[in-house]
């Protein structure tokens, strides 16, 4: 027997369709241990010792996993292929060791590109042991990534309150996006004129020409910057003749786009399905680890984390045949296309993502996805087999054009672009963050040099420069992977970290810095400007690559960073908070003290007229006050909005119509509140947070009257008639039904969420199990005493349930193929364990949990333990390694990146 380890248990269950009875495939669901979130878990004083900590989730698997290699033959680590695949199998190798499960078996390293019988068995017959370079790489990123969080943190919330937390490649990305929204403010608009002529043919055909050149000179966009300029030539244009000089058409080739690299994939699934890069990394995951097709599981995609833009021959051979097949021989080229990568610091050489199979076309395997999971099986279908496809053929027709008005020459230039084959095109256009006008389709009439024009009209138009857009999500990955800060499969999670922790929100699909990012990256570019700017971070992205090429030494890199690092960190030990917030007043003026209106002086305080306002910092982060504090007390947020006279942190927003009560807006220790009234005789008054992502300066009356209405109800559930309440609580928003409670997605409203909607997440909590949630199940049919079974998913693995009795399905049995025979054995076995009385389990039987499900009696004992004993089982779990060593993500004031 041969023991196989994966991340998932998707994956282990169709690879052990794959492989057999002589394997037995075991899930380590990810990453089995991480540095603990605490100082001293990367010691640079001991060499960069590294302390790793299991996961308390993850030991009871991990002694399963090593039961299972004690008595196996032989142990296969089939991570995935990348550097965090590699450190899985690295980490589940260290703590198999620590654990003595491993005596002569053989261990071994395979890796498979796709989840298909084909790709696991090829992987089987060629294993290799651990890529010890791939796991240095792993464990420097690890390093650096604790080092900059756990140092640079803390200094942040001594000189900065309300900052949360940097991170070296988080806070790089944080800059892009503060850096635009500064271009933005202090952009200058500058006028322009276009002026355009409707011409025609003497056969009457009408089209347009612009001007592009004035007594031997060139026209460019800017070039006529004022009215009477444009005035000017549209006179001069009104009284001239119009004569063709030249006719040229060239013919165009436009190629097809590479396959998706992790990096494309995010950004095309963006533009075109308006889906968030962590959204399509999960997605794909699905799609990659297997789905259920026509009774087979299968994987649909190739794996989705690669920097790589090739395909394997094979691949290549049957995108062809299925091109061939559909569209015809003439959308085939001569030869097949290879694409390579040109990515900055592109890492591992993966396939590009693709099909597993492009003769599964979308509409073949839709009926399977759910909708969201479709529309990106077709997105990533599409894309690869255009790729193979015929370039198309175009013809760019420029028509130059005299015009002679008295001693005036000037000159007109008209262009089109036609497609005169499609090519790839039929199939496939990418999508673009921000469209420019585009000539493609545009015609333009025969005509032949000499031809004399009819003018139509002229045309003037007043323009004005626009400064450059926000940054979308997609937009963002491409300008970081084009810098080459970060890599492609961080992505995903850097820009969920911004917006968790509230340094970005996103308007209109646009990336908006937040006030308290804007004070994070100020500060970190006055005080650690290098650790902060784009070729250093690229830099070291670029070592850590060398190092995965085992080029370099890990731990030197470590130390070349680290002795820089401590420097900067101990010059700004002895910073007053005066300091910062002068450097910070100074880099923010423009978003803080926006040009007036009227031309006044926006930094006259409105109070008092002779105070200077200036940036200040409160315990619950930084405002805007009055230099003749206290005696003028005025205050108003950053980014404007109305400010207060009494400088209490209170805005008022107005009258409740019910109550006649002052509805006012506060700071509080835990962020921004809503209140109803002021406190009388003992009694609070009506109190609301506000839903995270909707910011204090854009609460009104209305919506702080429906706040503080809540929990509001949505309409009662169509099963029960019970009425389903959606409120605020501790955690958040949530619904509520009975004694069902779920939390609302990123992507819903408490006040507007409706009875649909409610209804599906309830159903999704109670599949799921939780507080008052335990599955509903499959009914397997009626026990012989009466009542139903049913066989659910529970937090520690299967059981059945009958009334209050819940027995826990062993291993060997399959919960979609037992039988209601089986089910009443394993029922009437466990009420014979249990007290008429009572009824709770007794010795090591499993004990009914308060959620409803079956769950070991040690573990229901393990939570009455006292706290301290708890801790200092969990203190000796710890290891140390002295070489080797990081793991998933720190929490915390970790950063990722």
């Amino acid at each position: 027997m041969q023991v196989v380890i994966v991340e998932s248990p998707a994956k282990a269950k169709t690879i052990n369709k794959y492989l057999g009875p002589d394997y037995e495939v075991i899930a380590s669901y990810g990453h089995v241990r991480d540095l603990p979130s605490k100082d001293g878990s990367v010691d640079p004083d001991a060499d960069f010792r590294m302390l790793w900590e299991v996961d308390p989730k993850a030991q009871k698997r991990l002694n399963e996993i090593a039961q299972a290699v004690k008595k196996a033959d032989g142990l296969i680590l089939a991570t995935d292929p990348d550097r965090e695949g590699e450190a899985i199998s690295w980490h589940v190798l260290e703590i198999l060791k620590d654990k003595k499960a491993l005596k002569d078996q053989k261990v071994e390293r395979v890796v498979f590109n796709a989840i298909t019988k084909q790709a696991v068995l090829d992987a089987m017959r060629a294993p290799r042991a651990i890529d010890v370079a791939l796991v240095d790489a792993y464990l420097a990123r690890r390093a650096l990534d604790y080092l900059v969080g756990f140092t640079l943190s803390p200094v942040l919330w001594r000189k900065l309150p309300g900052a949360r937390s940097a991170g070296r490649v988080q806070s790089v990305a944080l800059r892009l996006v503060c850096d635009r929204e500064r271009e933005i403010e202090t952009f200058v608009a500058r006028e322009y004129w276009s002026i355009v002529a409707q011409l025609a043919t003497p056969r009457g055909d009408a089209f347009e020409a612009r001007l592009s050149g004035a007594d031997g000179k060139k026209i460019t966009r800017l070039s006529v910057g004022t009215a009477d300029e444009a005035a000017a030539f549209r006179a001069a244009l009104n009284a001239a003749d119009f004569t063709v000089a030249s006719v040229e058409a060239k013919p165009m080739r436009r190629h097809p786009q590479p396959p998706f690299t992790t990096s494309t994939l995010q950004q095309e699934a963006s533009r075109k399905l308006g889906l968030a890069p962590a959204r399509t990394m999960q997605l794909a995951q699905r799609l990659y680890e297997g789905v259920d097709v026509g009774g087979e599981t299968v994987g649909l995609i190739t794996y989705m984390r690669t920097d790589g833009v090739d395909m394997a021959p094979e691949a290549v051979a049957a995108t062809r045949r299925a091109i061939g097949a559909q569209f015809g021989e003439r959308y085939l080229p001569g030869v097949p296309r290879k694409y390579t990568t040109k990515a900055k610091n592109a890492q591992e050489a993966h396939e590009a993502i693709r099909p597993t199979d492009p003769s599964r076309t979308p509409a073949s395997v839709a009926r399977h996805l759910d909708p969201e999971q479709a529309r990106l099986y077709d997105l990533i279908w599409t894309r690869t087999v255009a790729s193979q496809m015929e370039s198309a053929e175009l013809e760019r027709t420029t028509a130059d054009i005299r015009a002679h008005a008295g001693g005036r020459a000037l000159e007109l230039t008209a262009t089109g672009t036609v497609v005169k084959f499609d090519g790839f095109l039929t199939l496939y256009r990418e999508g673009r963050d921000d469209e420019d006008e585009d000539e493609e389709g545009r015609r333009l009439p025969a005509m032949s040099a000499g031809e004399a024009l009819a003018r139509r009209d002229i045309v003037t138009t007043q323009h004005f420069t626009e400064p450059p857009p926000r940054y979308s999500e997609a937009s963002l990955v491409k300008r970081m992977e084009e810098l080459g800060i970060g890599r492609p499969s961080t992505y995903a999670a850097v820009l969920a970290v911004l917006r968790d922790r509230e340094y970005v929100k996103l308007e209109k699909k646009r990336l908006v810095p937040e006030d308290k990012g804007r004070l994070v990256t100020a500060f970190l570019q006055s005080f650690f400007t290098r650790y902060v700017e784009y070729d250093f971070t690229a830099d070291l992205e670029e070592k850590l690559d060398q190092i995965s090429a085992d080029e370099i030494d890990w731990k030197q890199v470590l130390r070349d960073f680290w002795s820089d690092f401590t420097l900067a960190v101990e010059a700004t030990k002895d910073l007053r908070v005066s300091q910062v917030l002068d450097a910070l007043d100074e880099m923010l003026t423009a978003h803080i003290f926006p040009p007036a209106t009227d031309g006044s002086n926006p930094r006259t305080c409105p109070t008092c007229s002779t105070g200077r306002l200036s940036l200040k910092m409160g315990k619950f982060g930084a405002f805007i006050g009055c230099s003749n504090y206290p005696e003028c007390r005025y205050t108003r947020p950053l980014s404007g909005g109305e400010g207060s006279p009494e400088g209490d942190g209170v805005r008022r927003l107005g009258t409740d119509p019910a109550t006649g009560l002052e509805v006012t807006l506060r700071d509080g220790r835990f962020g921004a509140y809503l209140q109803l009234g002021e406190a009388e005789n003992g009694e609070k008054p009506k109190r609301s947070s506000l839903p995270k992502g909707l910011a204090p300066a854009d609460v009104d009356l209305e919506t702080a009257l429906a706040l503080l209405s809540l929990p509001r109800p949505i309409g009662t559930h169509p099963e029960d008639g019970q009425q389903i309440l959606a409120g605020i609580g501790r955690f958040g928003p949530y619904i509520q039904h009975g004694k069902v409670y779920a939390n609302l997605d990123k992507g819903d409203d408490v006040l507007t969420i409706g009875l649909n909607r409610a209804v599906v997440l309830l159903a999704e909590k109670q599949s799921k199990g939780g507080r008052g949630a335990a599955s509903a199940g499959r009914a397997l049919g009626d026990h012989p005493s009466g009542g139903s079974i049913t066989v659910r998913a529970g937090r520690f693995g299967p059981y059945v349930n009958h009334g209050k009795v819940n027995a826990t399905l062993p291993k060997s049995m399959d919960p979609d193929s037992l039988t209601l025979e089986q089910a009443i054995g394993l029922i009437d076995a466990k009420a014979a364990t249990m007290p008429a009385a009572k009824g709770k389990a007794k010795g090591k039987t499993a004990a009914a949990s308060g959620d409803g499900e079956a769950k070991p009696a040690s573990r229901a004992k393990s939570k009455a333990a006292p706290k301290a004993k708890a801790a200092s089982k969990t203190t000796a779990k710890a290891k140390t390694s002295s070489a080797k060593s990081p793991g998933a993500k720190a929490k915390g004031a970790k950063a990722a990146g």
